[in-house]
Formats: structure tokens, C-alpha cells, sequence
């Protein structure tokens, strides 16, 4: 199985408004950019939409080393609370719904497909591929 590193970045111009998300492929030496955007959407669909469109690419199962600046997408992932809010039937708790059920989903459809470790890095600090997809993320979102 292949090992590969994914960078993620998602951006929004007011919340809800243009978002856009970037994300970086790197393999044995190699990288690939990717990027996308939406007219009226909110930051935490874009983190999410990037983590996805990123693993979408992927085009056999991999063990991914994914990094995001994201706390929303590493903590959900990593100590449970997708799953959880997913087997509560997308409520977070007795009273809270879950957002972005659609996006969760797919996410923890190709987490079922995919080994992925989420890892947290420092957002607009001295992560190269961090800020790189910061950069793909903003531009999108100005083209709304």
C-alpha cells in the first residue's frame, strides 16, 4: 500500500460566503496541487471539502498522512466524534445536530476505504504545504 501525505486548507470570505479550499498530493517525490471553490458555503465545509476532494484523488487505497490546520476536522476524526455523531443519528448530542452531516459521511466512507492518520499543524505559521494550500484556498474563493 502506498503512503502519502496529503496538506489541506479551506478558506471563506465572511461565514457563510466564497469559499475555497486547496490541498497538496506528495508521493514518493512527487506533488500534485488540487483546488476548488463555492459562490456561498461556510469555512468548515471548505476544511471538509478539501480533506475529501483530496482522498477522492486517490486512485487505489493508501495509507494517507493527512495535515491540517483544522482543530474541527482533527479532533472529530481523531478522537471520535464523527463516528459518534453519525451512530446518534447525526446529533451531537440530545439536543444539537450535527453540522455538515452530508460532507461527515463522505469523509468516513473513504476513512473506511483509506488508512488516514490526521495530524494537526499550526495554521498560518511555518508549514511550507500548510501555507500553500492557504494560498489555492483564498484565490478560489476571490474568483466568487
Amino acid at each position: 500500500m502506498r503512503t502519502v501525505s496529503i496538506y489541506t486548507d479551506g478558506a471563506c470570505s465572511g461565514n457563510p460566503g466564497p469559499g475555497g479550499w486547496g490541498a497538496i498530493l506528495e508521493w514518493n517525490g512527487h506533488e500534485k496541487e488540487l483546488s476548488g471553490g463555492e459562490k456561498n458555503t461556510t469555512n468548515n465545509r471548505m476544511e471538509l471539502t478539501g480533506v475529501i476532494s483530496a482522498l477522492k484523488a486517490l486512485k487505489e487505497p493508501c495509507q494517507v498522512e493527512l495535515y491540517s490546520d483544522s482543530k474541527y476536522i482533527i479532533d472529530a476524526m481523531n478522537q471520535g466524534w464523527a463516528v459518534r455523531w453519525k451512530k446518534n443519528g447525526w446529533m451531537r448530542n440530545k439536543t444539537d445536530r450535527a453540522l455538515n452531516p452530508d460532507l461527515w459521511e463522505e469523509l468516513l466512507q473513504l476513512c473506511s476505504y483509506h488508512q488516514v492518520q490526521f495530524h494537526w499543524v499550526k495554521g498560518h505559521a511555518s508549514n511550507p504545504k500548510n501555507n500553500r494550500c492557504d494560498q489555492l484556498a483564498v484565490a478560489e474563493s476571490k474568483k466568487f
